[in-house]
């Protein structure tokens, strides 16, 4: 028997016998779909299913059959085509609308304790309320939401793009291929939303008992099914797998003025959008926030799902505006990891390793051991201090975690195991790979190679020069960077520009042609953006993103070079220390003198992400509320930023202006209570001709 709720009949009687016509098969088909979404909304959202499975079942069915009859009025987002469609010759990569970053991660009370500290000093308040959410062990995604259809779906890649995993993020049940409107929320035009897909524990042991029994390969843990999964070619595969996925973040949303992250948790399932609806909690304060850890911590083994700690995020928007962010993640929001899984091994041997900055790292070569499904050869010692107050040895057996379930360090030794063989370990007086001497703190926490010409760190230096994601000279593998740099022919960066074609052909493996094609890339690669030439250089805490937020506020390398501490600090997103290493960079004669020998060899660099003319509103911030008759939200922003303002989602003390159309919401009430300038369209059409903008 049907019934209601709301505009959906949720058990529709349709009865394929008197459809005579594709009109009677275009109304039941609807009928069918919303009946269909509401449920999987119910099933998949709410954990609250209002019909029985064989009902659904046989709703689905029909609606199969009405579709095979009727193949024109087959689309995209019907419920029947998340079963996976036609290979993908390849994913491709797609840019993310706002950078996807990583969250700060931390072990200790103390760590969380000072995160609250510098949140509270910063915002000037006595206690910050926060969000806590399980840290899922999946594979985070971002999903896109165009007039209520599913359009794109991507990783989280290097955090500026991902991959187009559109087609397979389609077969996972829980999400839905066009939003709902429940409670009254209206749909937004534009969505775009973050979350996590992973593999429950009991689903992830019948997988690999499958993969067994069908003689393939089984799977080391649920985040490693999840993440190859999700990135097959063929969506097909991609359905046979139990993926699930929970939604937690907005990045972007056109109409709605969200004022707190809970209220977006809160509203995410009203548009058939799954949360974790039993392990998200508001925390007034961070006791309230640390009785929640405990409490996570201790119920983790009895979770479906594979989590390695919590995430705590400050609950109001605009805190996260004020607080900005560091070089690669946000500083309103942390990681809190659980103890991570230990095991027992043995220190077969340990070796000294040469970072490009002339570091010393001890690393510990370990009897394989099994850690969390992983196998773990080698664990970081970190430094001489750390060997010494844990009295490591070499031979000994010792306490082996992933730290954060990932990077593998040695908690402790067992000295009650020794037998007398084992011996105590001290960092070099020379370096492993040129003999110069090393340098050590007072601390023992830091040791360094003195020589700059050091070939490990040249090596580093330069393999990372020529590296796709900064000069991307293909040519240049990891062998042949060895090998110039070992007979001498590299002693620096800038030396790659002025070898010979007969000093290439020295190479073993590059005969006369491979030689010209070496050259060929060089000349290319001369033809560089700022972005990808500040990111070779490998100035420390300037990543890939970092480098891009750099090359925006300077038109060229000579004004970022000559830029000081304070200026470098006022750029949203660049903190203390990167402005402190941006600038000691700079002022170092070494790199400054191999910069102009790079550029002296014929490098070019252009800056496409400058605003190379005036910036008529550079140093402004707008705030864009209700809807625009000339613009879109999203054309609206970029014309600000393309003109040196910046466009933000939130209120905050830094706005200048607030674009208000019909329907603005809280943002405009915020404004008025913050007595900020609010303009109407044509008011900010005005400012924009005032300030020598052409519309």
């Amino acid at each position: 028997m049907a019934y209601k709720n709301g505009n959906v009949d949720t058990l529709p009687e349709v009865d394929l016998r008197k459809i005579q016509s594709k009109e009677d098969a275009q109304q039941a088909i609807e009928k069918l779909r919303r009946a269909i979404r509401y449920h999987n909304y119910r099933y998949y959202v709410l954990d609250d299913p209002v019909i029985p499975d064989a009902d659904f079942d046989k709703l689905m069915q029909k609606l199969e059959k009405l579709e095979d009859e009727y193949p024109g009025l087959l689309t995209p987002e019907s419920p029947t085509q998340q079963v996976g469609g036609e290979p993908q010759k390849e994913l491709g990569l797609v840019r993310h609308p706002v950078p996807m970053l990583s969250l700060k991660s931390i072990n200790d009370e103390s760590d969380f304790l000072n995160f609250d500290k510098t949140c509270r000093d910063e915002l000037n308040k006595k206690t910050v309320a926060y969000c806590c959410e399980p840290k899922y062990d999946g594979l985070a995604v971002e999903l896109i939401y165009d007039d209520g259809k599913l359009t794109m779906a991507t990783t989280r890649g290097d955090g500026e793009t991902g991959e187009n995993v559109t087609e397979n993020i389609k077969t996972i049940k829980e999400v839905p291929l066009r939003l709902i409107s429940e409670k009254n929320t209206s749909i937004p035009g534009h969505l775009v939303v973050r979350g996590e897909v992973f593999i429950r524990k009991d689903d992830f042991e019948k997988l690999n008992e499958k993969q067994e029994k069908n003689k393939d390969k089984t799977f080391a843990n649920p985040r490693n099914a999840a993440a190859g999964s999700l990135r097959q070619l063929d969506p097909k595969i991609t359905a046979s797998r139990p993926l699930k996925i929970i939604l937690y973040q907005v990045a972007e949303v056109d109409g709605y003025a969200f004022e707190t992250h809970w209220h977006v948790l809160e509203t995410l399932p009203n548009w058939g959008l799954k949360v974790n609806r039993d392990w998200n909690k508001r925390c007034d304060g961070i006791d309230e926030a640390l009785k929640f850890y405990n409490k996570l911590s201790d119920n983790r083994e009895d979770l479906p799902y594979e989590i390695d700690g919590m995430v705590c995020k400050i609950d109001e928007l605009s805190a996260h505006e004020k607080l900005g962010f560091r070089t690669n993640n946000p500083r309103w929001a942390i990681a809190y990891k659980f103890e991570a899984r230990q095991a027992t091994s043995k220190i077969k041997d340990i070796e000294v390793q040469v970072g490009r900055t002339g570091k010393l790292t001890p690393i510990a070569v370990l009897k394989p051991v099994n850690i969390g499904g992983v196998t773990v050869q080698r664990a970081s010692l970190h430094n001489q201090s750390e060997i010494e107050s844990k009295d490591i040895r070499i031979g000994d057996k010792v306490i082996v975690k992933r730290a954060g379930d990932v990077i593998p360090q040695v908690v402790k030794s067992m000295p009650d195991e020794r037998d007398g063989s084992e011996k105590k370990f001290t960092l070099p007086e020379k370096c492993p790979d040129c003999g110069s001497k090393t340098i050590t703190s007072d601390d023992k926490k830091q040791t360094h190679c003195t020589n700059l010409k050091c070939p490990a760190q040249l090596q580093n230096r330069i393999k990372h020069f020529v590296s796709v994601d900064a000069m991307d000279i293909e040519g240049l593998g990891d062998k042949r960077v060895t090998y110039l740099v070992d007979k001498g022919l590299l002693k620096r960066p800038s030396d790659i520009y002025y070898l010979k074609k007969n000093d290439w052909m020295k190479l073993d493996d590059v005969k006369e042609k491979a030689s010209q094609n070496i050259l060929d890339e060089l000349e290319t690669s001369k033809k560089q953006t700022l972005d990808r030439f500040l990111y070779a250089l490998g100035i420390p805490l300037v990543g890939k993103h970092m480098s891009r937020v750099l090359a925006k506020h300077f038109t060229d390398l000579e004004n970022l070079q000559e830029a000081e501490e304070e200026e470098l600090r006022d750029i949203y997103e660049i903190g203390p220390e990167v402005a402190s290493s941006v600038v000691t960079f700079f002022t170092d004669e070494n790199n400054r003198d191999d910069i102009q020998r790079i550029l002296d060899a014929g490098v070019k660099l252009k800056n496409p992400l400058a605003k190379q003319k005036k910036q008529p509103l550079e140093g402004l911030t707008f705030v864009f509320t209700g809807e625009l008759e000339s613009w879109t939200r999203d054309e609206a922003q970029e014309l600000v930023e393309e003109n040196g303002g910046h466009a933000s989602s939130s209120v905050s003390s830094k706005t200048d202006y607030v674009i208000a159309g019909p329907g603005a919401g809280s943002k405009l009430e915020q404004a008025k209570k913050q007595d900020i300038e609010i303009l109407d369209e044509d008011e900010f059409k005005k400012l924009l001709k005032d300030k020598g903008i052409v519309l």
